[in-house]
């Protein structure tokens, strides 16, 4: 059932999970493509549309008209009514695409993450220090972001709302964080690393690594320092150490630790993360 949300027009109030596990995501995937093979695709807001070129422009206008706008007068002070005017299209049209301001940032957050992913892949290639490969992904998606710090903070206040689907750990944000944690499990095990885990830390790392970069994400949020410096030198620094205490869970006397610790991730930590909670 359709409920309204503050003025902006209806959003869906149907829930998502499926109780899929780490090892059985989606697969990783350019939202783009999809748009440009499938019939149709089930688009946020849960509305199948056909998909045309001229939908996909139409579409795209709307995103890049209404990130323009959040960064003109910010996330708060911006409706649909003025995106669609400053767009072009009808309200109506603009409705069709995006049923409220939340689902166009879940738009931006899909589009986001797959240039993150990108970046980073390129980035990688022919590095196989875990350590490396760490770092890069992370420095990677504060260089994606960089144009959006502005107004990250109004993004952030509705975010850290448990509730809203503009939550990273939502069930409306899984495809963008099935796309990160795809990253990440590319980041271990395009390393020497990889071989050399126990098979079920390998299984949850990419889980964690992506929660890294929520930490990550929170401190950029709140960085007011020249080009997020120290955003930049906290990956820096806690990289290193996070590989280091990676790579020592590969020796027998941790091993305990390592099954105490995956225990108690997937009782307390994976089930709040929409559809990719084990059952």
């Amino acid at each position: 059932m359709a409920t309204t949300n503050g003025g902006n027009g209806p959003t869906s109030g149907d829930g998502l999970a499926n109780g899929s596990t780490p090892g059985n995501r989606l697969p990783a995937s350019d939202p783009a493509a999809e748009v440009r093979t499938a019939p149709t695709t089930e688009v946020r807001g849960g509305r199948a549309q056909p998909k045309t070129d001229k939908s996909e422009q139409t579409r795209a206008l709307i995103l890049e008209t209404a990130m323009r706008l959040f960064q003109e007068r910010g996330y708060d002070k911006t409706t649909m009514r003025a995106i669609a005017a400053e767009a072009g299209v009808s309200v109506g049209n603009a409705y069709y695409y995006f049923e409220s301001k939340e689902f166009l940032i879940q738009g931006f957050y899909d589009r986001m993450t797959y240039e993150h992913a990108a970046d980073a892949r390129a980035r990688m290639a022919g590095r196989k220090d875990f350590a490396e490969r760490l770092e890069i992904a992370l420095t990677s998606w504060i260089d994606c972001a960089v144009e959006y710090h502005e107004f990250a903070a109004q993004f952030f206040r509705t975010a850290a709302d448990p509730t809203s689907s503009l939550s990273p750990f939502s069930n409306e944000s899984h495809p963008a964080r099935t796309t990160a944690v795809e990253l990440f499990s590319e980041v271990l095990t395009g390393s020497e690393l990889a071989p050399k885990l126990d098979s079920e830390l390998a299984e949850l790392l990419p889980d964690l690594l992506w929660l890294h970069l929520m930490i990550v994400v929170l401190y950029w949020v709140f960085d007011r320092t020249p080009d997020t410096e120290r955003t930049r030198e906290f990956v820096r620094r806690s990289t290193p150490m996070a590989a280091r205490i990676i790579n020592l869970s590969r020796y027998r006397v941790f091993r305990p630790i390592v099954r105490d610790a995956k225990d108690l991730i997937q009782d307390f930590i994976l089930p709040t993360i929409g559809r990719t909670a084990r059952p």
